[in-house]
């Protein structure tokens, strides 16, 4: 008989990485010996009293009751489509193509298959969600980091950005707001990332997930809006402003110039056959999302903005820490005024305290001082005593 050898993985997988749930082992050992946890490192609202509108919900069981259950054509529902056509439009996008997608990480993954090559590169925000990485990783490409200035407001160096580009460079990636620090971008910002991006001929991703959790009462700008030539995917979805991550709806806006994107944009199309559809009977919620009642956007902002308020002026009373007010989304990225390695800060704090944040490290090698990144969407009193237990901790060791 045969002797059965070991499976050993890819070689792509090894440097994908995804600390904001890796961190976890670290709370599950303190829980284990009967500690508490209060956690403040999973972005998903529902988890802190966050309700999905019911609408969203009545929409896919409704879709349900009307058998929507088989497939659907794999671009996603002409009534999702459509849905999302308008609200670009209306945002000053010229949409070349939609595609309605498994959450925007499955958006962001064709929009990454459909381009990149082994052994090329894509300009990714540092700090930044770390999906971008783990993917490139996945595709045998290089995640290139480019910097964002904390003595900005968190926006992006354009020198460094510039910096990085060679000839391998295939696109440039922007959050905005960015995830992890919560930063809003400018106009002039987003003018200036579009002049790169045509000078190097480069495709822009841009990510706009939280477009509608902005904080400081200024319109949100998508980047696909300053230029109908250039080529750009606009990613987006249900799962932060509708509040419905467990829905894994998302979608991407290919726009630009049609000769210059069609063949790209039909590259993403059969990754998108190849996986059949997104979930059939929840796209209908999408319609319902965007033409119907916004009031929930409205609560949650005014919700998230006292949060904000609270955590600023909490963790930046704190000797040793600092914070930048964030301008978008749900998450601060406080920095830690010490000599320490974030990663072993962020354990010792989840041991000794219970309060489960994720070390900025996580997010990218930039900057090189060392955070950690929160979310400010639980009740305020359930921030005040994590804030209590870091403030209490920093007096301890620091």
């Amino acid at each position: 008989m045969t002797e059965l050898r070991k499976v050993f993985p890819s070689r792509r997988t090894e440097h994908i990485a995804y600390a904001i749930r890796d961190i976890l082992q670290v709370a599950h050992e303190r829980q284990e010996a009967g500690g508490d946890l209060l956690y403040l490192n999973i972005g998903d609202p529902v988890l802190f009293g966050f309700h999905t509108p019911k609408h969203l919900e009545d929409a896919a069981y409704e879709a349900m009751l009307q058998g929507h259950t088989g497939y659907s054509a794999s671009e996603g529902v002409p009534e999702a489509v459509e849905a999302i056509r308008k609200e670009v439009v209306g945002k000053g996008i010229e949409p070349h193509e939609i595609l309605v997608t498994t959450g925007a990480s499955e958006a962001i993954d064709f929009a990454l298959s459909a381009l990149v090559n082994k052994g090329e590169n894509v300009l990714v925000p540092s700090p930044g969600y770390p999906l971008y990485n783990a993917l490139l990783s996945r595709l045998i490409g290089e995640p290139r980091p480019y910097a964002l200035d904390e003595d900005n407001d968190w926006q992006p160096d354009i020198d460094h950005m510039a910096s990085q580009i060679d000839d391998k460079t295939r696109a440039i990636v922007i959050i905005n707001p960015n995830n992890p620090t919560g930063a809003v971008y400018s106009e002039d910002t987003l003018r200036r990332v579009v002049e790169l991006a045509r000078r190097y001929n480069l495709v822009i991703l841009s990510d706009e997930i939280y477009d509608k959790l902005i904080l400081n009462g200024k319109q949100h700008i998508s980047i696909a809006s300053l230029d109908k030539e250039l080529p750009m995917v606009t990613f987006n979805g249900l799962s932060k402003s509708y509040l419905a991550p467990g829905f894994r709806i998302g979608w991407s806006v290919v726009s630009g110039a049609p000769e210059l994107v069609e063949d790209y944009t039909e590259a993403m199309r059969k990754l998108a056959r190849a996986r059949l559809c997104a979930s059939h009977p929840k796209q209908f919620a999408i319609p319902v999302a965007l033409n119907g009642n916004q009031q929930h956007v409205i609560e949650t902002r005014k919700k998230l903005k006292a949060r904000r308020d609270l955590t600023v002026d909490r963790l930046n009373a704190i000797p040793g820490i600092s914070c930048q007010r964030p301008d978008g989304a749900f998450y601060a990225f406080p920095r830690i005024e010490l000599d320490v390695r974030d990663e072993d800060f962020v354990k010792d704090l989840i041991r000794e305290t219970g309060v489960v944040v994720v070390h900025g490290s996580g997010f990218g090698e930039l900057p090189a001082t060392p955070h950690f990144r929160l979310v400010f969407l639980p009740e305020e009193s359930v921030l005040n005593e994590a804030y209590d237990r870091i403030e209490a901790y920093m007096k301890r060791h620091y």
